[in-house]
């Protein structure tokens, strides 16, 4: 099958899998949910919804795209012809669904190239939030939208006037490095907020509701979607290498280059180089 889907024909079709996907996270979280497994750590968590989540969203797409590519949270990488890959986080912020919390959403991003933020072309995105129906979507080009309503970022005036969203990694060591991080960064901004879904923090920023977003450790799945909505709100998108892994900022652009480089200052100076 060719690459003939426009962005936002594949945003199309990423919305209505998404939408399907959204439906049944939200009908196992109602009947109970429980971990089915751990990953990294005793508090990285998979339950059994995020792997039915996941394998009906890569059923629809390979009925739809059988010569695509997938990479997927759950059940990894399967390589395509057409130089499309979709990449798929079927409930980002497990942990948040595992508690019954609002804040996680289906992650639907499709990308040219492989699965890997740093040579990928982003093409289109949407993120669904199960719990309360909304749904964030973008393609290349043709801007952002939250319930089809058009998405902008904030403009705040300073550094220190700027609310900056956060996450942490399931490791004891990767989190005590971030919040060493955050320590150094909490008293340069107006306040910090941790949500605990990176796609959720990525269209917050889009969406103007955070001024920035920034983590260290987050996977391709995590982004893929969200980094589009941030994107084609005017966010800008930033990737570095810190600690042997890579960091993300989507910020406002009035802050992007001095966030940036503080981030970057107290990482160095918590992890060393």
């Amino acid at each position: 099958m060719s690459d003939m889907l426009t962005p936002t024909q594949f945003a199309d079709l990423a919305e209505s899998i998404a939408r399907e996907a959204a439906a049944l996270a939200a009908r196992r979280r109602a009947e109970g949910v429980e971990v089915a497994d751990r990953k990294s750590s005793i508090v990285d968590v998979v339950t059994a919804a995020d792997r039915e989540v996941e394998a009906l969203v890569r059923s629809r797409i390979a009925a739809a795209r059988p010569d695509d590519g997938f990479h997927g949270e759950e059940s990894g990488a399967g390589a395509g012809t057409t130089g499309i890959t979709w990449v798929v986080d079927p409930i980002d912020g497990t942990v948040n669904y595992l508690y019954g919390s609002e804040q996680y959403g289906v992650s639907i991003g499709v990308v040219r190239g492989s699965a890997d933020p740093m040579t990928w072309e982003a093409l289109a995105g949407v993120v669904v939030a199960p719990a309360t129906g909304t749904v964030f979507r973008a393609a290349r080009g043709e801007g952002a939208t939250r319930d089809g309503a058009p998405l902008r970022v904030a403009a705040p005036a300073s550094l220190a006037e700027t609310l900056v969203a956060t996450g942490f990694g399931y490791t004891a060591d990767r989190r005590r490095e971030q919040v060493a991080v955050l320590a150094g960064l909490i008293g340069e901004v107006r306040d910090v907020r941790r949500a605990g879904a990176a796609s959720l923090d990525c269209c917050a920023v889009g969406a103007g509701t955070v001024d920035a977003y920034y983590e260290r450790g987050i996977n391709p799945w995590d982004m893929a979607a969200g980094a589009v909505v941030a994107a084609e709100a005017g966010a800008v998108v930033r990737v570095w290498e810190a600690g042997g892994t890579r960091s993300f900022l989507f910020a406002a652009p009035a802050v992007a280059d001095e966030l940036e480089a503080l981030v970057r200052r107290l990482e160095s100076d918590v992890l060393g180089g």
